[in-house]
């Protein structure tokens, strides 16, 4: 069966998964979807002795139908090979009596790595079976992670080129020299002056110019998108939901067909999404717990129906979750609307106009599956400080969010599943807030010298990723305002 892919905003028009993947966002500004989401033709039993590459390959052809075997099998074969620093790929480590899955020991040290190091060749493979001559031109907005996933990803691959926009002082300095030191003719990184949403509506915004698509075509070049508007982004995250119930399986922590609940750290809404497709697909999860931070949005719309982005935009210690419109919220929206296209496009011009929108009541009853919380900075830290001190363990920030959220839900719910939570990034990428939050004493210590600090306290060696920006140097120093991002793209383009 050849599964279709349709926008949120169009209920007429499909288009094949590579198609989907080359495009990354519907010409209408709506999101890609599988017109169902398909079920896994695995059980559990068989997935449990499979490995991360052999899952990935399970998965994804339910998705990807248009890909042959041998397509998809050289894609994940050359997406999870030794650029990861561990050869599962994505081990499941038990802290206290939480399960983490560390998704964070790929090329750029954050989650983004388990999707990113498969897009570029689901992208150059779409490109072929399509017929595409012209240069993919990949634009992608970060709050700190996609960015230098994207980069490393796509660097020096034949036919694509990358353009990166994150907002100044609005992602850690670790975040920010791994983008700025990325080597490779075909990147680019350009600091605005704004914040996440700002370079976010920017992206989407030359996405939907029509009259910029032309200029583009007529000089050999088209748009795709790296951020987890993309299909192609959202898919490889599926894989790793399905792999860690299999793991905990085969590891006998849970018994067959047992549900349990998973907390992910929340910022444009891929992550957890990504986790709900794996339930729709059949994965024993109960209860989906999106874990925000003090910028809560979508804790407040999971409380209330309404999603209102007109607040304050807190800087936070989690940068990545730094986020008042997230994108990928769209994918669920549609969904609890029934599919209707006509529905989700009326929300969606209420978020554009007047920065907010409510759901039905019949809509807001389908989110059952999901519970929401958040974490102040201060909760933030003493999560950091008290897993630590208990368990010798060292998180980053995001994950600490996550872990506060997944506590305070497990003592207000009474609810006693066993519990997964997704370990997005290194505490390398965010060594300062994190060992400030472990000890005080070290607020006055320069960044890099604490990194010799964590590696003694953690146990675990700085890895090759941070290793490298130490003494790379500094490629990429462009800086445009948010209201300049065209100009700067047909600059870059040479338009």
């Amino acid at each position: 069966m050849n599964l279709l892919y349709k926008s949120t905003r169009d209920a007429e028009h499909t288009v094949t998964a590579s198609e989907a993947i080359l495009k990354g966002l519907a010409p209408d500004g709506g999101l890609f979807v599988p017109v169902s989401v398909p079920k896994l033709d695995v059980t559990m039993e068989e997935l449990k002795d499979m490995s991360y590459q052999e899952t990935a390959y399970a998965v994804m052809k339910q998705f990807l139908t248009d890909f042959t075997e041998e397509e998809l099998k050289h894609c994940i074969a050359c997406a999870y090979d030794s650029k990861f620093d561990t050869e599962v790929i994505a081990p499941l480590v038990k802290v206290g009596d939480t399960y983490h899955l560390e998704l964070f020991h790929g090329a750029t040290i954050a989650f983004k790595d388990m999707a990113l190091s498969i897009l570029p060749h689901l992208l150059t493979t779409s490109a072929k079976k399509n017929q595409v001559t012209r240069e993919i031109v990949i634009l992608t907005a970060t709050s700190g992670d996609t960015g230098k996933a994207a980069l490393a990803g796509f660097a020096d691959v034949p036919g694509t080129r990358i353009i990166v926009f994150y907002p100044k002082n609005g992602v850690s300095r670790v975040q920010e020299l791994q983008m700025v030191t990325q080597k490779g003719d075909n990147t680019a990184v350009v600091a605005i002056h704004g914040n996440f949403d700002n370079a976010q509506n920017g992206v989407k915004a030359l996405f939907e110019d029509k009259e910029l698509e032309r200029e583009l075509a007529e000089k050999g070049f088209q748009f795709s998108s790296a951020n987890s508007i993309n299909i192609g982004r959202l898919v490889p995250q599926v894989v790793y939901y399905v792999y860690a119930y299999a793991k905990l399986l085969q590891n006998e922590e849970i018994a067959s067909g047992e549900e349990i609940n998973v907390t992910v750290p929340t910022g444009n809404f891929g992550n957890i999404l990504a986790a709900y497709y794996a339930k729709q697909m059949g994965v024993p999860i109960a209860k989906l717990i999106c874990a925000s931070n003090e910028n809560k949005v979508l804790f407040d719309f999971f409380q209330t129906g309404t999603y209102d982005r007109n607040r304050e935009f807190v800087l936070t210690s989690s940068p990545s979750m730094d986020i008042l419109i997230s994108s990928n919220l769209e994918r669920l929206i549609y969904t609890i609307a029934g599919a209707d296209a006509e529905k989700d496009q009326e929300l969606m011009d209420g978020l554009r106009t007047e920065g907010r929108y409510e759901i039905t009541p019949e809509m807001k009853a389908q989110l059952s599956d999901f519970a929401g919380g958040f974490a102040t900075e201060e909760e933030t830290r003493a999560a950091i400080r008290d897993t630590y001190r208990s368990t010798g363990y060292v998180m980053d920030t995001h994950t600490a969010v996550a872990a506060h959220v997944c506590r305070k839900y497990r003592e207000d719910s009474g609810d006693g599943r066993k519990h997964l939570l997704a370990s997005t990034a290194s505490p390398y990428k965010f060594v300062k807030s994190v060992m400030t939050a472990i000890d005080e004493k070290y607020g006055g210590m320069e960044e890099f010298a604490l990194i010799e600090e964590l590696e003694k306290v953690s146990g675990t060696p700085v890895p090759k990723a941070i290793e490298e920006i130490r003494s790379a140097q500094i490629l990429h120093t462009r800086e445009c305002g948010a209201d300049k991002m065209k100009e700067t793209v047909k600059e870059l383009l040479g338009i």
